[in-house]
């Protein structure tokens, strides 16, 4: 049986730990809360009005990709686009080929930083085949252009990274929502993760700090994953109503 990723692959061991996933979410809702088509998400309304919902459509969807048989997977992409594609109908517009792009580049970026912040440094074969996973599904989306390696990757990152985040009155009203959502002492746990996990531009736009108060208890945390004991830290992280979908963070 041929699936869209190995067995073997990196990408199953980054998107298979739930601590990983949410490193990649602490980065992804800093830089979405910047991007200059952050409007598009708040026109469905599904990212201000449920900020950890989104989370975990967005972690269902990367596991239908990530752990399925290629047809399966190539389904669910087709399905994402099929979202987008209504959404543009019914506001009469088009997503921009470079917002699709930042996307794909801010999950590309965060699934290697999350896993050298929680596990070790990649190889740049490794960080290759993140690149090549998510190319594939930009390019299953048709979108215009992609990358055609890792190295060309890093350059149109940093170009998206300086030409397309702006802090703006969506920014303000979304980290409104995230502080709603979370309560205040999670929020914070969510700034002090962003700090480890963005890059500079991100962290200069929205000015969290430079040191973050995680660092010193990573070390603690890796070794209560020893003995299983992190669905307990994981579980104070989140809200109580979200119990099951965070045990199933990990499917590794």
């Amino acid at each position: 049986m041929k699936f869209f990723v190995e067995k073997d692959s990196v990408v199953r061991e980054i998107w298979g730990k739930g601590d990983t996933i949410l490193f990649i979410f602490a980065g992804a809702s800093a830089e979405f809360a910047l991007n200059k088509a952050v409007d598009w998400l708040y026109y469905t309304g599904r990212l201000p009005a449920d900020p950890l919902g989104r989370l975990f459509s967005t972690v269902n969807y990367a596991r239908q990709i990530v752990f399925s048989e290629n047809e399966a997977a190539l389904r669910a992409i087709d399905k994402i686009t099929a979202i987008h594609t209504a959404v543009e109908k019914k506001r009469g517009g088009q997503i921009p080929d470079w917002a699709y792009r930042d996307v794909l580049f801010m999950l590309i970026d965060y699934s290697i930083r999350s896993y050298e912040i929680m596990e070790r440094k990649l190889s740049i074969a490794e960080k290759q085949e993140v690149f090549d996973v998510f190319n594939r599904v930009g390019l299953r989306m048709n979108l215009r252009g992609l990358p055609s390696n890792y190295e060309e990757w890093l350059q149109m990152r940093d170009e998206h990274l300086q030409n397309n985040l702006l802090k703006s009155e969506f920014t303000v009203d979304l980290y409104k929502q995230y502080r709603k959502h979370l309560g205040a002492v999670r929020f914070r746990l969510l700034i002090e993760g962003q700090i480890l996990v963005v890059p500079k531009k991100v962290n200069k736009l929205l000015k969290p700090g430079h040191f973050s108060l995680l660092t010193p208890v990573l070390g603690l945390y890796k070794l209560l994953r020893t003995f299983r004991l992190d669905w307990f830290l994981k579980s104070t992280i989140l809200p109580k109503e979200y119990k099951q979908e965070i045990k199933e963070l990990d499917v590794a």
